[in-house]
């Protein structure tokens, strides 16, 4: 029997699943037949290009399973009213990815904590700020019912505006963050549950859960402008920027949106946005909304955004449901201050398996 020795896994700067952008460009003109799986390769950090164009592609597979079913039995049942929750899949990859055991996850917008919760999973320190009083409770209970579970790792909520991080993520964080996961509100792009002829007095289909709090509340990022919307999102990157450690992440979990029938590219603006706040972006990845099949994608498409999608048809306009999300990455400045312990066991690994460079290993 041959056995193969796993790769430790690292948190620099390289693709998980890399495609090259010849790859990607050409699925849009190569007929079906001509299409040939990438040559999987590895991007070394000091070649990762900053270019908007060029950046590494990375595809996560997030969604094999159902939203509900990766929430099972790991979130209280009020989570399930957020009107834009985070996949769990998506977050617990990217904290695999991009951090180890023990060390802190930060969620600016933590909503009903998704972040937090598979982070202290994974045997990682979680916080996270939240606007909304309802969401700080929901997530404080997933904290909770996480320890509940045996998970019994340092994760806290606090109460604020992520406007202002720097006043209200408690010290012992200061320059500590080694990831940032984040999402920025989508506002009334969100499509929340249905309500069922069952539930109403009138047999009509409605919708329920499909707004952020109080749509009268200006300080919600989620009830302004777009443009306003990402000088917010500018303030918050910067304020994280300031909490990570040297070479500390961001991922940021984004998609395009339409207003009045412009497709607003949502994903790249975030990249502006990150560039702004004098973080490096090194990988753009897609973090599947719908499961890979042996025939193709199967798209976990909501009621509304099916109903949505077959009325824009109607009026001439050829959508397709959402299979993916963009996930952003960036990168704070400098490299990781490690302690004596990770030191001892990156050597060890060295040791082992034989460094190919700083931060790789192969078998």
């Amino acid at each position: 029997m041959t056995t193969t020795t796993p790769t430790p896994r690292s948190s620099v700067d390289e693709p998980t699943v890399p495609l090259s952008r010849g790859f990607i460009d050409s699925l849009d003109t190569a007929p079906p037949s001509r299409r040939t799986a990438p040559e999987i390769t590895s991007v070394p950090p000091a070649q990762a290009s900053t270019e908007l164009d060029e950046l590494p592609v990375s595809v996560w597979a997030t969604a094999q399973t159902s939203p509900a079913a990766q929430r099972r039995g790991r979130y209280v049942p009020e989570s399930t009213a957020h009107p834009a929750k985070m996949l769990p899949a998506v977050a617990a990859h990217a904290i695999r990815h991009y951090t180890r055991p023990g060390e802190v996850v930060l969620d600016p917008m933590c909503g009903i904590g998704t972040t937090l919760v598979e982070a202290i999973d994974l045997e990682r320190r979680a916080v996270g700020v939240e606007y909304e009083p309802h969401w700080v409770d929901i997530a404080r209970a997933n904290l909770r019912f996480a320890r509940q579970r045996g998970h019994d790792h340092d994760g806290q909520v606090v109460r604020g505006d992520a406007r202002q991080l720097e006043t209200l993520l408690p010290e012992e964080y200061v320059g500590q963050v080694a990831l940032v996961v984040t999402s920025p509100p989508y506002g009334p792009s969100v499509h929340g549950l249905v309500k069922t002829d069952r539930e109403t007095e009138d047999g009509k289909v409605r919708k329920r859960h499909y707004r952020y709090g109080s749509a009268l509340d200006r300080g919600n990022l989620a009830n302004i402008g777009h443009h306003r919307l990402l000088a917010g999102f500018t303030r918050i990157l910067t304020a994280c920027a300031r909490v990570l450690r040297p070479g500390g992440h961001v991922a940021v979990t984004v998609r395009p949106w339409r207003e009045h029938a412009e497709l607003i590219d949502l994903p790249s603006q975030v990249i502006a946005c990150g560039a702004a706040a004098s973080l490096i972006p090194v990988e753009r990845c897609v973090a599947l909304l719908a499961r890979v099949a042996d025939a193709g994608l199967v798209a976990r498409g909501s009621f509304f955004q099916r109903d949505f999608i077959r009325k824009q048809r109607e009026a001439g306009l050829p959508l397709h449901l959402i299979a993916h999300e963009d996930v952003i990455v960036l990168r704070a400045p400098g490299r990781p201050i490690e302690d004596h312990t990770t030191c001892a066991k990156r050597a060890a690994i060295r040791h082992e398996y034989g460094a190919i460079g700083p931060g790789h290993w192969v078998a």
